[in-house]
Parts: structure tokens; C-alpha cells; sequence
């Protein structure tokens, strides 16, 4: 399977700007978009991760892991977030243990949201 990295990419991160400025979301997916994403990761940009007094936020999932909410980023996090996100894609269940996350994944994690299982 495959990883999503969503990027929202309406983010102001508690900025005032002028309605046509880039967002910090728009410059951090552009920052990640722009690096070479980690084998089996897929950056997508969202319109809204409903973090917006944590923002610029980013979610990593994939369907039977943990996901992760992380905010309070900027595009010069963008090495660590695809650190980050490789890393939980070398799992099987998306729980990167503390000390192999990298220290913006320790310090600025929004929520942590248990897989979905399908009703049998």
C-alpha cells in the first residue's frame, strides 16, 4: 500500500494575510512537492486539515496504521517531514517508535487517530 502525506494547503498558520499572498500551507507543499518524496509516500495537497491555530499542518496515513496529525510547520521542515514519513512507511502499523521520529514529529504531533476497520 501507500502512504499519504495530505499538506493543507489553505493554511494561514495564524498569519494575517491579503487574500491573494501564498499560504505557508501552499509554500510547504511546494517545498515537498519539490523534494523527492520517499519510496512508497504520496504528497497530496488538502484544502483543510482543520488545524488552523496549528498550522501549517500536514496528516500521514494509510489504511490499517495509526495516523498522525502534525502542525506548526514551515516549508524549512520539509526534509524532516519526508524523514518523518519515510519512517512510518517502514512500519506495519504506523507507530514509529519515539526516538526514529524526527524531533518536529516528537514535539509537534496535533492528534494520533486509530485505523479504520471496515464492519465484516
Amino acid at each position: 500500500m501507500t502512504v499519504t502525506l495530505h499538506v493543507c494547503t489553505t493554511c494561514r498558520a495564524g498569519e494575517v494575510l491579503e487574500e491573494d499572498a501564498p499560504r505557508p500551507g501552499a509554500l510547504l507543499h511546494a517545498a515537498l512537492t519539490g523534494a523527492t518524496a520517499p519510496e512508497g509516500v504520496n504528497i497530496v495537497g488538502v484544502e483543510c486539515l482543520s488545524a488552523c491555530s496549528q498550522g501549517a499542518a500536514v496528516a500521514l496515513s494509510e489504511p490499517g496504521k495509526w495516523t498522525y496529525v502534525y502542525g506548526r510547520l514551515t516549508k524549512d521542515d520539509a526534509g524532516d517531514i519526508l524523514a518523518g514519513a519515510a519512517a512510518y512507511a517502514a512500519t506495519t502499523d504506523g507507530l514509529v517508535p519515539w526516538r526514529e521520529r524526527p524531533v518536529i514529529f516528537r514535539k509537534q504531533s496535533l492528534a494520533r487517530i486509530p485505523p479504520m476497520e471496515l464492519p465484516k
